[in-house]
């Protein structure tokens, strides 16, 4: 069979464009490796997605995203891509499992994940005190008392936008400069964030929920306890795209390149959500991309028609 659109990834991108595909009756196949809806199935509570003054759990989100679009004929295959190879109009999907998949279009919707810190209770307590975005879910840490662990951009600039919500915020580095920009150094300075330098976390501690970060420092070579009601690892995100960097331009991290209108470097293959290179990482953002990404393919049909 050969499908209008294959969405490979199933986050609040991939499922927007599904939804808007699979309702303009265009054959669509849903490609991803877990249960849809993505990394926000593990967020406890979203309180900026518009429509939920309450706020809703990443769960229930995620589950809704997906119901709606199999309401509309939305097919669904779980399993790895490992390549796309195109001849002609037609997009070859592969997958771990062996198997081919082929349609007229693709929408790239695989997300960047999180650098993790691979430390004891970081996965035990992720949702319970652990994040890994400040700008989701900053302000459940008001008059609290935070760290953030990182160097880089990310990590001075969403410390200092925590400023707004959390009593004290630390930031530990494991070096003894930033990799940040100048500019973003120079408002985390001038902020009221605490940085500690020559800090290499080992663990993080809590049973139900954060207590606190075990650190070593890198030139002593001596272990401390930091109490904390929060942890933030803020050490980049890596896309999801290594099976396609061969097919579609990537920069040099791996995002890919996409124009305004979704569309990559080879015709009929747009992508859409974390994985681009411009993205703001916000499930409104992947939303808004989803449905311009999937409107585009329905615009490539019809010309290719």
């Amino acid at each position: 069979m050969i499908y209008d659109v294959i969405i490979i990834g199933g986050g609040p991108a991939g499922l927007t464009a599904a939804i808007y595909t699979a309702r303009a009756r265009r054959s669509t196949l849903m490609i991803c490796q877990g249960f849809p809806g993505g990394q926000i199935m593990q967020a406890d509570v979203i309180e900026n997605y518009p429509g939920f003054p309450e706020g809703i759990s990443g769960m229930e989100l995620g589950s809704a995203f997906y119901a709606q679009a199999e309401r509309f004929g939305l097919e669904t295959v779980y399993s790895t891509v490992t390549g796309i190879t195109v001849s002609g109009r037609i997009r070859t999907v592969t997958t771990d499992s062996g198997e081919e998949y082929h349609s007229r279009t693709v929408i790239l919707a695989t997300g960047a994940s999180p650098r993790r810190l691979m430390v004891p209770g970081e996965t035990e307590l992720g949702g319970k005190g652990v994040s890994y975005c400040a700008t989701c879910d900053g302000a459940l840490y008001k008059g609290k008392k935070v760290a953030v662990i990182g160097g880089g951009d990310t990590a001075a600039g969403e410390s200092v936008f925590l400023t707004r919500f959390a009593s004290e915020v630390h930031l530990f580095h494991r070096r003894d400069k930033l990799r940040a920009a100048g500019i973003l150094q120079e408002r985390l300075f001038a902020s009221s964030v605490t940085v500690h330098w020559n800090q290499k976390p080992l663990e993080i501690l809590g049973d139900e929920q954060v207590t606190g970060v075990r650190f070593r420092d890198t030139v002593t070579g001596e272990d401390s306890i930091f109490e904390c009601d929060g942890v933030f690892v803020l050490a980049g995100t890596a896309p999801n795209s290594d099976a396609f960097r061969a097919t579609v331009a990537c920069d040099e991290a791996g995002y890919v390149i996409a124009g305004p209108s979704c569309e990559t470097s080879v015709p009929g293959i747009f992508s859409a959500g974390d994985v681009n290179h411009d993205a703001f990482r916000q499930v409104a953002t992947a939303v808004g991309d989803g449905a311009r990404a999937a409107h585009e393919a329905d615009m490539y049909l019809e010309n290719i028609e």
